[in-house]
């Protein structure tokens, strides 16, 4: 297992849930194709997925996210008073001058 901190706030909680979500309602989906042929084929109820995706997405967002572990951003070092960090330096100097 990784060393890597797993963030347990409402909103990463409720994203983590978007694929069991999705393999779930294809799994129903296909057994309703199984059950009931004709209308309730695949074919025709495939937006349920998009409004799954939809639903589970706009919960996310709802959520608060109190808490959140952001694994991105490092540790800040001790602060300064008055400093000003430094901008972040571009990966292609040449780009945007007038050459």
């Amino acid at each position: 297992m990784s060393d890597r901190i797993r963030c347990t706030c409402r909103r990463c909680t409720i994203r983590g849930l978007m694929g069991p979500a999705i393999i779930i309602t294809v799994g129903v989906l296909f057994l309703f194709d199984q059950m009931r042929g004709g209308y309730l084929s695949f074919g025709n109820t495939y937006p349920v997925i998009l409004i799954v995706i939809g639903a589970i997405s706009l919960a996310a967002a709802a959520a608060p996210a109190d808490g959140h572990i952001s694994g991105a951003v490092p540790p800040a070092g001790p602060a300064t008073p008055g400093t000003v960090p430094p901008a972040p330096q571009s990966q292609f100097p040449a780009q945007g001058q007038g050459q």
